[in-house]
């Protein structure tokens, strides 16, 4: 959940580790900090924003050709002062930024207060330095092997930097469970949580793997892996603009994603889909067609966002290709001792790629045998690579915590695999899945229609910004779409808010609505218009105040609802593409108006790398 940032090399540090930290804030910003060697280690700390570090380092020695920096987002210790990150061995020589949680802490911890340690935080990452100080001082061992041996004793999860002013033209990266890349240059090396603080500087990057650990200095990088065996890295070339990490003249980041949509969606099918003659081509799966040809059964496993994604692709794999599909929270799943075989396949769903729990589940479902699917967002990411295969979203990267785009680009990586299998299958015939792929082919140009609400939306927001509670209701694929506006507006506003499948409302939550509760409908004219129809007469009976996303000239809604938003007329199966948008902008106004930070909301982080 924390941001990483490192570098070494001939340039002034500091200014490169702050404007990374900058960008990799939406991965945490309870607090910050920076260590800086010029002779001995300078370390600068402070809870809040990074901003708030930049404020508090006025002034000092900043000087330095080697630093680190960290972005918190806290897990063990509340956001302070003493809790914020770097932290540093009992006898200062050593000093660390780690992302992730050592599990076992609490057991070493005790072991090294009996020896006389002492320690200034209540995390579990002094802990991991004081062990490396431990390991040295009763062993003897350079700084490289008692960092090997103390993370042979550690359990959990990390990504790590260490410097030594032992030994001050020096960083030793490491990871576990937690990503982790480094940037190489010529005679410097960047590090970072994601490549987002590199691209400025260079194109080049290696994506260190589980259980490796990085000795870099200026002009010289040795990967070994935590048995001590060295390592080959392979060199990725980052396909990714520095433009894409700016906001681009909107107050927002959320909303400039918003906004994207209708080319992030377009990048999703670009080389994908052929409308003319009926085919869907992926080739991040090709070599499984067999496989889905005979799959008995597919598992969705996600958290968050994802997993409402998944759920929409639930009800399109089960429509078009006839298997069965079951979708799971990997935070539920990976806890279950769960009935899979090898005829199962289990399509894991992260935009970041590191989720933990979704990586745990994917560890278990292949130790049962069952063949795995990626859908992620970050070429790279651990997800795609501990995968069998996969399809990437190519939504580009998302700086705001709450997903936008990259909802709508999994729900339309989705949708085509729900065709192709449906295609290898012979489910779907060539004339339906012609006419199906030529919709599909239009939608990027219906979301930009769709985004046209924007002015009309935001007047609605304005009557409903000081709700308490809000219900989002839907029927059949609109259902997920409903959960996801209730998550939206819930994360980035802070008002209580549900979703429900419209009929479930008599059995339970009907009791909650009155004329102070804003009730929002997915009714667009489907097969499930007449029921949800009756479902807003029942609200208003009850003196609800109703929102109704409809269709394009629908006339029945209107008369009954309060407020209505118009999204354009489509296929069954694209009503969550477009029906998504007017809650983001209105999630998205509300939050606007209530004061809240939307890009950075109160206790969240973009990706969730730990328990």
């Amino acid at each position: 959940m924390c941001g990483i940032v490192g570098y070494i090399g001939y340039r002034d540090a500091y200014p490169i580790v702050i404007k990374g930290l900058h960008r990799l804030e939406y991965r945490g910003y309870d607090s910050a900090g920076v260590a800086l060697i010029d002779k001995d280690i300078k370390v600068y700390k402070k809870a809040g924003k990074v901003s708030d570090l930049e404020e508090f380092a006025k002034g000092v020695n900043l000087h330095g050709t080697i630093g680190m920096g960290h972005t918190r987002w806290a897990t063990h210790g509340a956001p302070s002062d003493r809790n914020s990150h770097p932290h540093s061995s009992g006898d200062r020589r050593l000093t660390i930024i780690h992302n992730g949680i050592i599990e076992n802490y609490a057991v070493i911890k005790e072991t090294l207060l009996a020896k006389g340690h002492i320690f200034l935080s209540d995390t579990d990452t002094e802990v991991l330095i004081h062990l490396v100080e431990d390991i040295q001082k009763e062993t003897g061992l350079d700084l490289r092997e008692a960092v090997r041996v103390a993370l042979n004793k550690v359990v959990g999860a990390y990504a790590i930097v260490i410097m030594s002013s032992d030994d001050p033209d020096q960083l030793i990266a490491a990871r576990k469970g937690s990503p982790l890349v480094i940037g190489v240059g010529e005679g410097e090396y960047f590090i970072a949580s994601d490549a987002t603080p590199i691209v400025e500087y260079t194109k080049n990057v290696i994506y260190l793997n589980d259980n490796e650990i990085a000795y870099i200095r200026r002009n010289d990088l040795l990967i070994k892996n935590i048995d001590n065996t060295v390592q080959t890295p392979y060199i990725h070339e980052l396909d990714l603009k520095l433009e894409m990490l700016e906001k681009g003249g909107y107050d927002h980041f959320m909303l400039k994603e918003i906004y994207e949509q209708p080319r992030s969606i377009r990048d999703c099918m670009r080389g994908r889909i052929y409308p003319k003659i009926g085919k869907v081509q992926l080739g991040g799966i090709k070599e499984y067609t067999e496989k889905l040809k005979n799959v008995d059964r597919i598992i969705i496993v996600a958290c968050g966002t994802s997993w409402h994604a998944g759920l929409v692709g639930e009800y399109l794999i089960e429509e078009y290709a006839r298997v069965p599909v079951e979708v799971e929270y990997a935070s539920e799943f990976r806890y279950r001792n769960p009935i899979i075989t090898e005829k199962d396949l289990v399509i894991a769903i992260s935009q970041s790629g590191e989720t933990a729990d979704t990586m745990a589940a994917i560890e278990l479902a292949k130790e049962k045998g069952a063949t795995i699917f990626g859908v992620c967002n970050v070429v790279g990411a651990s997800i795609p690579r501990i995968t069998h295969a996969g399809v990437y979203t190519h939504a580009g990267p998302e700086i705001g915590v709450a997903s936008t785009k990259a909802f709508t680009a999994q729900v339309t990586v989705l949708t085509l695999i729900a065709f192709y299998i449906a295609q290898q299958r012979g489910t779907i015939t060539q004339s339906k899945l012609i006419e199906l792929l030529t919709e599909l082919n239009e939608i990027p140009e219906l979301v930009e229609k769709a985004l046209g609400s924007n002015e009309h939306v935001q007047q609605i927001a304005e009557k409903f910004k000081d709700s308490r509670n809000c219900l989002f209701l839907g029927r059949g694929s609109s259902f997920p779409v409903a959960l996801e506006g209730a998550l939206k507006l819930k994360e980035i506003s802070y008002i209580h808010a549900e979703g429900y499948p419209a009929a479930e409302m008599k059995h339970g939550p009907i009791a909650l609505i009155d004329e102070e509760m804003p009730v929002v409908f997915i009714a667009t004219k489907h097969s499930s218009y007449e029921k949800v129809i009756s479902n807003i007469q029942e609200v208003k009976a009850r003196k609800g105040k109703v929102i109704a996303i409809v269709t394009e000239g629908d006339t029945d809604v209107k008369a009954m609802a309060d407020y209505v938003v118009e999204i354009p007329q489509t296929d069954e199966a694209f009503v969550p593409l477009l029906a998504t948008i007017p809650l983001q902008l209105i999630s998205y106004h509300i939050a606007v108006m209530r004061g809240c930070n939307v890009d950075q909301p109160r206790n969240l982080a973009k990706s969730v790398t730990v328990e």
